[in-house]
């Protein structure tokens, strides 16, 4: 059962919504009846909110999910470093790990002109199409690149990148220089610089700015983007050998 339960929060991902039990029976492939009594049951442990025949991600599973050491501990420093670099430029901060081939998002950070992005605090998406992404797959190891490469590159734009060799090539100026860039990859008429955070040899973050293409002029963001990388894995590194 405890199966059957994770598979009706899966259901949400990767971007929650309200879904009616018809469609999470589609979706799990469970029986509506067994489908009903788990979404009652959710509902009765907070995970779920149910309003008239929909269902919800429950209160507290965001609860919950804030209190997980590594990405509670990861926010708790960075914050400081995400809002100087905030200032430094007034656009759109990002921090963001690694999970499997995608990158999920612990923080954002945005004034109120924010360029519609299709990121979101808990929300993924793919290593390939971000800036936070490609700083993450380039400071991973060699097995991970190659495992995305040898995969299809997924797409979420028409400039999304592709071809393998072309990534790889984007990967390699990467490690490189330390800085990672998307243009309109991930949405249109939005560019992105990164930088990889450390607590070791592999990156275990990555945060970034993302500015309406108009106004993206990396030789003025890529100093304020590296400061901020750098002071954050120096601060984490500090952290862990108190």
């Amino acid at each position: 059962m405890l199966d059957k339960a994770a598979a009706v929060l899966d259901c949400y991902r990767p971007d929650g919504g309200a879904f009616r039990l018809t469609d999470i029976t589609a979706k799990t492939g469970l029986s509506k009846t067994t489908a009903f009594r788990l979404c009652a049951d959710l509902v009765r442990l907070g995970l779920l909110e149910r309003e008239a025949d929909t269902y919800r991600l429950g209160g507290k599973l965001f609860e919950l999910g804030s209190l997980v050491p590594r990405r509670h501990d990861l926010r708790e420093t960075a914050l400081p470093f995400l809002q100087d670099l905030f200032e430094a430029t007034h656009e759109t901060v990002h921090l963001g790990v690694r999970e499997g081939h995608d990158v999920v998002y612990v923080e954002r950070i945005h004034g109120h002109q924010a360029v519609t992005l299709p990121s979101r605090i808990g929300g993924r998406l793919p290593l390939t199409c971000t800036g936070v992404g490609k700083a993450l797959l380039a400071f991973s190891g060699t097995d991970l690149t190659d495992e995305v490469l040898a995969e299809p590159l997924r797409r979420l734009t028409p400039y999304s990148v592709t071809d393998p060799a072309r990534l790889r090539t984007a990967i390699e100026q990467i490690q490189v220089s330390g800085l990672a860039y998307e243009e309109q990859e991930a949405a249109l008429d939005v560019s992105c610089i990164a930088s990889p955070v450390f607590d070791g040899p592999t990156a275990v973050a990555a945060l970034s700015v993302a500015v309406p293409r108009a106004r993206f002029h990396p030789a003025r963001l890529a100093p304020a983007v590296r400061t901020a990388a750098l002071g954050l894995s120096r601060a984490l590194r500090s952290g862990r050998n108190v």
